[in-house]
């Protein structure tokens, strides 16, 4: 019996706000940054797009440099519990996440979650930046993601936790939804505060299950 259970990461599991935004702030490069944030959500530009736009402002750093921060980034509290405990009850854990991948690989290796979804820097044979993006994980997409998970696992049970606009898509997917300090306008079945709240929650589904 497989259940499967997908997560936004940065600002649910972990405690960066946007990979993208940090990494401007690292090198300088927020005020552009925002200048094409702005072009996106104005509808001026796609976001694979502005995807490519961002990473040419980092063209020419090193991969070393984009680790520094993504090993600095900490987890939010009960994420390493929580993830024990899913494992423990026969959860496929997916990481779904419009970040970057040099962050979400690493909490993928160090959770040992099954899935991870994310958008990838390309780096040259040397270890640079060449500014382009693999984007993988586009603004709608994690709902088109989550529903191939599920065609593949065939799971009784699927729930969806995030925090922001773009994990509503996924939500619409899942059996539950379970927002975690949401974004304005953003809501799941369960809005709640802490990852232990989230565990609660799971806990009630199983036990309602007779699980």
């Amino acid at each position: 019996m497989v259940r499967l259970i997908a997560f936004d990461l940065e600002g649910t599991l972990v405690k960066s706000v946007s990979s993208w935004v940090e990494l401007h702030k690292k090198f300088g490069t927020w005020e552009k940054g925002k200048e094409y944030a702005e072009l996106f959500f104005a509808g001026k530009i796609d976001y694979v797009e502005w995807a490519d736009l961002d990473a040419s402002l980092w063209k020419g750093h090193t991969q070393e440099e984009i680790m520094e921060w993504a090993n600095s980034v900490e987890y939010m509290e009960g994420a390493r519990e929580l993830i024990e405990f899913l494992r423990a009850n026969d959860f496929k854990i997916a990481i779904l996440s419009s970040g970057l991948m040099c962050l979400a690989g690493r909490i993928a290796r160090e959770l040992r979650v099954d899935y991870v979804f994310a958008n990838e820097l390309i780096f040259d044979e040397n270890g640079i930046v060449t500014g382009k993006v693999n984007p993988l994980v586009d603004f709608k997409s994690k709902g088109t993601i989550l529903r191939e998970l599920k065609e593949e696992l065939k799971p009784e049970l699927t729930i969806a936790v995030g925090d922001g606009y773009n994990d509503l898509s996924m939500f619409r997917e899942a059996d539950v939804s379970i927002a975690i300090n949401p974004h304005e306008g953003v809501e799941g079945d369960h809005n709640v505060e802490s990852l232990y709240e989230v565990m609660d929650i799971i806990k009630g589904l199983l036990e309602e299950r007779g699980q």
